[in-house]
């Protein structure tokens, strides 16, 4: 796991990007940033008033002198924001919507990312998924081309790292929905120095059955090449038959994976939250993640549940991908 994120840090130290925290009063945040600013990995963007961010954070033994502390309350920017705000919304919010709106940190954290002025987001420490995803979803959108954003898991184990998509956002994926998940999964993995091989999960190898669900990722495997032909990416499968060579030339012996896969794309969410968990808890994984994909912008979400630690690795891995864009 420390190799892991030795890589991404290394990528990412020289570049001074900026992330933007918007729960500035969280201690673990607090935590975080502190050790990110010292170690000169990014530039902490807290969001909250500065007197009690800097309270809380002698309080908890965090160094944030050094970090740039933004009251959206008493922001020198916050007329040009709303301006944008109103812009970017398109007519669904006036401008005095805007002005409530925007005092919600993560709707202010997630324009300043919009506006340039910070690279990438976290969030989620102390809000649900929803709270986080929506502003990011208003107003950074998805990539031209894409319909939805996604979350996968890196799962890690010793030198072995995989992709499991997607366990995090999308409940009952359509095809188009799936070649986009396989992707930018895909996308995702070159990040972590995975050269990706994508299988398209099922309960199905090659037509072995026949249902509508294995219809749909038989037809997102056809999408998917037309979204992108170089991709290494093949399916329908059942999981053993993408991983495990001796199945793979049993069941599928003229695919290009051959038991090698490395990318996993789940045709639905429950698969996919209960084959992530089933790794973590039963073969000793440790899951990286969830890494929101598919954004214009790095947004990313943690867990209510989540340690400094876990918030001072999504950020590494925010900055990472703020960087991949470029």
């Amino acid at each position: 796991m420390s190799q892991l994120f030795d890589q991404l840090t290394s990528k990412v130290s020289s570049k001074n990007k900026k992330i933007v925290f918007p729960e500035g009063l969280d201690e673990r945040i607090l935590t975080a940033a502190s050790k990110l600013s010292a170690e000169g990995i990014v530039e902490p963007i807290l969001i909250g008033n500065k007197e009690e961010v800097s309270k809380k954070a002698e309080a908890v033994g965090a160094d944030v002198s050094s970090l740039t502390i933004i009251d959206s309350a008493d922001y020198a920017e916050f007329d040009a924001m709303v301006a944008a705000f109103v812009e970017r919304r398109k007519g669904k919010a006036t401008e005095e919507d805007a002005r409530k709106i925007l005092l919600d940190e993560n709707y202010f954290g997630t324009m300043l990312v919009y506006m340039d002025k910070a690279d990438g987001l976290v969030s989620g420490a102390a809000h649900s998924t929803s709270d986080t995803v929506r502003p990011a979803l208003q107003i950074i959108k998805t990539k031209e081309g894409l319909k939805k954003t996604s979350g996968v898991f890196i799962m890690v184990r010793d030198d072995e790292k995989y992709v499991f998509a997607d366990c995090a956002i999308n409940i009952a994926p359509d095809s188009q929905d799936l070649a986009e998940i396989a992707a930018e999964s895909a996308v995702t993995a070159k990040l972590f120095d995975i050269d990706p091989r994508v299988a398209m999960l099922s309960f199905s190898t090659k037509g072995s059955a026949k249902s509508e669900e294995t219809e749909k990722v038989a037809d997102a495997l056809k999408l998917a090449k037309e979204k992108d032909s170089s991709l290494v990416i093949d399916g329908e499968f059942q999981f053993d038959a993408a991983f495990v060579p001796s199945v793979a030339e049993k069941k599928a012996p003229d695919s290009v994976i051959k038991g090698d896969a490395n990318v996993f794309v789940f045709p639905s969410l429950e698969a996919g939250n209960i084959g992530y968990k089933i790794a973590q808890r039963l073969g000793g994984f440790e899951a990286v993640g969830p890494i929101l994909q598919g954004l214009n912008k790095p947004v990313n979400d943690l867990s209510r549940g989540c340690n400094a630690e876990d918030v001072y690795n999504l950020a590494i891995i925010t900055a990472s991908q703020a960087v991949a864009a470029e």
